[in-house]
This record gives C-alpha cells, structure tokens and sequence, in this order.
C-alpha cells in the first residue's frame, strides 16, 4: 500500500509526480492533465494547482504555504494531505 502523507516525515519525503505519468496543461480540454501510456486523466483545477508543485523538492507544508498565498486563503492543508493520499493509492504521486 502506497505510504499516506500524514505518515510521512514531510520533512524527509517530497511528492512528486509519480513515474510513468506526465503532468500538463491541455488547452483543448481547458485543464491540467495527467498522461500515461494506457489514457489520460482530466484534472480539476485543484487537483492541477496541487500537482503542479509535487516537483521532489517542495515539502507538502511548502506546497499548502505556496497555495494558501496563490489563493488568498487558509486551511488548506487537511485537503492538500487528503488528496495527496487519493493521488498516491493512483500512483500519480510518488514520494522521494
């Protein structure tokens, strides 16, 4: 089972896009994507502004910083956490 942000040392572990799959905006669908070999996968834009900072580098704490800044608002971090999860049990996020 793939491990959960809350159990992570997000100190020691960065999410990044998981191998096999490539983050990307399409215009024709008018959101962020996810490409893999078998399809692709249609983003909401919170799903997309999230993904697009799992870079391997950003701590989740940053990326929760860097989106209640980018959207004037607070309390995101239980959501950021929660859909990192979902996106890790999909293999769209690997931590590093």
């Amino acid at each position: 089972m793939p491990a959960r942000a809350e159990d992570i040392g997000t100190h020691e572990r960065l999410p990044r896009v998981g191998r096999g799959f490539r983050l990307q905006w399409e215009p024709v669908q008018s959101a962020h994507v996810l490409l893999y070999p078998e399809g692709m996968v249609k983003l909401n834009a919170s799903a997309g502004e999230i993904l697009k900072r799992c870079d391997g580098a950003t701590s989740v704490e940053a990326i929760v910083a860097d989106l209640e800044r980018a959207f004037a608002t607070t309390g995101l971090e239980r959501d950021v956490r929660s859909f990192l999860d979902m996106a890790a049990e999909h293999r769209w996020v690997e931590w590093t």
